[in-house]
Formats: structure tokens, C-alpha cells, sequence
């Protein structure tokens, strides 16, 4: 079980906000940055690519944007130099990965097999798990899992029974669920059904390559991990999904925890140019995967 070091020094430099980091991207004209996010200019009423090779305005006039519907629906007008509402130039391993993502969300009876994507997509399996991995950081079946995963956790919040959650998401009998459930609910399905009713929760929040990162532990596991723009909104949000649960902030094993895998990502977003929801999928299953690959010697229960 790891325990809390003494801080021996405040002097960190303050993590850079998901907006610093677009500016940067849009003033370097960095293409990989196309499809991730839009600028919109206050003082002309238009937006544009990261990559728009158009003067750079002010930072005090820009707004960014996840898609360009919402700079449109703000008011703004597509730049006519760069195209930013136009289809992303055509990528062969960004088309793989979305009929791969698109045939695990059209499957609900379990998770499809690297046969199954070979039929979708036309590729052996050997090359398209390749292919896949290289673009998302994770296999097409570590993905399939979080999305299984999410769904389960969707119909438990929604108020279904554990065994309609259960049959919902793909999974062929309840003992298996409850088999290994805790591990990634942090608690019993019943439980989290019930707004984490009896659960003592800390939680810890920290940057990553797609924002401000919430994750949210109980002694039995890790909870709940989320995304967004400030942590008020994530603390908003986690409270809202487990109102009756006990939280508190965390500053001994689980922040030390966070902050050691977040230093081994090369704050890079899988997928750049996919989807948002496609690579928060993708991200959210790494850092699962890292959270739960930690030796239980080094911490079992994340909370002394």
C-alpha cells in the first residue's frame, strides 16, 4: 500500500488549461490539431482550422470550439481559405478505425472478435489490430471493453436492474458481472445503482491531453473517471452520479497514483482528428488499464 511523501518543494509550474494548449496548436499551424477543435474569431465572425494558414488574431478575440456546428450555432461563419466544416482529408487508418468503433456500437451481444472486424473492414486481422492500435494506443478489444463497460454503467444509472444492465451490455450471465465488476465499478452494481449508497469515495483531479481529468476511488477500486474544462464542473458531475455516497478530495495515495501515470503518457490524444467521443473512449481505457495494472502490493485499496 503506498503511503503519502512529505511535498518538498510548491515550485511546480501550474498546468497548462486545454485552451493554452489549442493556442499553441493554432499559432504552430499544427495539422495533426485539424478535426480536434475550430477557432472562432470575435472580431471577423469567422472560424477556422488550427491549421488555417490565415494572420493569427489577438488571443483575447478567440473562442475555440469542439466541432464547427457549435461555432455555427454561436453565430459564426466557415473560413474560406481553410474549409473548416469540410471532410478531413481522406486518412485509410482513421477509416479503419471508425467501421471498427462503428461495428463494437452496433453489436450488443458481446464483443466482436478480430474475425468479426476482418468481414467489417476487408483487412486480415493481423493487420487491422496492428492499424488500430497504432492510431488509439489500445487493441480493438481493450476498446470494445470500455465501451461495454460505459454501457453497463449507463443502464445502472438509468435505473435498470442489474441483470437487464447486465444483458444490455453484452455480458451472458450475472455471476460473471459480479465476478469481476468491483474491480471497475468500485463497488458492488447494486450499489452503484443506487448513487453509491454506502461508498467512501476520494477523489484526485489532474491535466491530461484532453483536459482537466476527474478520477474518483473507493477501497475497492477505481470508480469513476471523467473529462471536461475545470474541476468544479467534474466535482459537479461526480456528485451528481453518486449522491449518496460520502466523497472528499484526496491528497495522499491516489493523487501520487494519477500523477505517476499521467507522466508516462506523451500527452498526445489518441486518434487526433477522430471524433471526440472515439478518442475519450480510447484515452479513458488506457488510463483504466494503467490504474489497474498497478501491483496490489503498491496499493490495493488506493486510500490508507
Amino acid at each position: 500500500m503506498m503511503t503519502a511523501q512529505p511535498n518538498t518543494s510548491d515550485k511546480r509550474t501550474p498546468p497548462q488549461s486545454n485552451d493554452d494548449i489549442r493556442w499553441q496548436q493554432f499559432n504552430a499551424r499544427d495539422r495533426q490539431s485539424d478535426g480536434d477543435f475550430v477557432i472562432a474569431v470575435r472580431t471577423t465572425g469567422i472560424y477556422c482550422r488550427p491549421s488555417c494558414p490565415a494572420r493569427r488574431p489577438k488571443r483575447r478575440n478567440v473562442t475555440f470550439y469542439e466541432v464547427p456546428e457549435a461555432a455555427e450555432m454561436a453565430g459564426f461563419r466557415a473560413c474560406k481559405r481553410c474549409h473548416p466544416a469540410a471532410a478531413e482529408p481522406h486518412d485509410p487508418d482513421h477509416q479503419l478505425v471508425r467501421v471498427i468503433c462503428r461495428t463494437i456500437m452496433e453489436t450488443d451481444d458481446g464483443i466482436p472478435t478480430l474475425h468479426d472486424f476482418s468481414v467489417a473492414t476487408g483487412v486480415s486481422p493481423h493487420h487491422l489490430q496492428r492499424r488500430f492500435k497504432a492510431v488509439m494506443g489500445v487493441s480493438p478489444r481493450v476498446y470494445a471493453n470500455e465501451v461495454r463497460r460505459h454501457r453497463v454503467r449507463s443502464l445502472l444509472k438509468n435505473g435498470n436492474g442489474v441483470a437487464d444492465a447486465l444483458y444490455g451490455a453484452g455480458y451472458g450471465s450475472s455471476s460473471r458481472l459480479y465476478e469481476n465488476a468491483e474491480s471497475w465499478l468500485g463497488m458492488t452494481p447494486a450499489s452503484y445503482a443506487k448513487g453509491g449508497k454506502g461508498a467512501h469515495m476520494y477523489y484526485v483531479t489532474a491535466d491530461s491531453p484532453l483536459g482537466r481529468m476527474i478520477v474518483a476511488a473507493t477501497a475497492r477500486g477505481i470508480s469513476f473517471l471523467g473529462f471536461g474544462d475545470d474541476d468544479h464542473g467534474l466535482e459537479v458531475e461526480l456528485r451528481q452520479d453518486f449522491p449518496d455516497a460520502t466523497i472528499e478530495r484526496d491528497a495522499g495515495p491516489l493523487q501520487k497514483m494519477v500523477s505517476v501515470i499521467l507522466e508516462n503518457f506523451d500527452h498526445s490524444t489518441p486518434g487526433m482528428g477522430l471524433p471526440l467521443d472515439i478518442r475519450a473512449t480510447a484515452f479513458q481505457a488506457q488510463v483504466w488499464q494503467a490504474l489497474r495494472d498497478i501491483p496490489p502490493g503498491e496499493t490495493r485499496t488506493y486510500r490508507d
